[in-house]
């Protein structure tokens, strides 16, 4: 992920961060998400919602009714890499991040990533 020359801002910024939570999801879970949006509200909260996220493993476990160990385990790990998103969106933004919120949801299956 090369870095922006500027601060990126509006539609640009959205497809940078989406394609940047999409990649790091990819690089992590060794699979795209099936669905990715971004969307900027109040120009104060970044949010990326994510569909379509668990692993041939994880859908096994959550079939076994293993739902949360798949979620205990899911938001450890996003909340150790947590350090890995923030440095995207602030490299993409130019702004600093106060705080990160990762969070995964079974039926529907979703990850959401909030950047305040």
């Amino acid at each position: 992920m090369a870095a922006p020359t500027d601060p990126l801002t509006g539609d640009a910024l959205l497809e940078a961060v989406n394609d940047a939570m999409i990649a790091l999801h990819e690089r992590y879970y060794h699979r795209a998400p099936a669905s990715a949006r971004t969307q900027l509200l109040d120009d104060e909260i970044l949010a990326c919602v994510m569909g379509g996220v668990y692993t041939e493993v994880e859908k096994t476990m959550i079939e076994l009714e293993r739902n949360l160990a798949v979620k205990d385990t899911r938001n450890a790990f996003q909340n150790a890499m947590r350090d890995r998103f923030i440095v995207e969106v602030e490299r993409l933004s130019g702004r600093r991040v106060r705080t990160f919120i990762s969070d995964s949801h079974v039926g529907p299956d979703l990850q959401i990533e909030l950047f305040i």
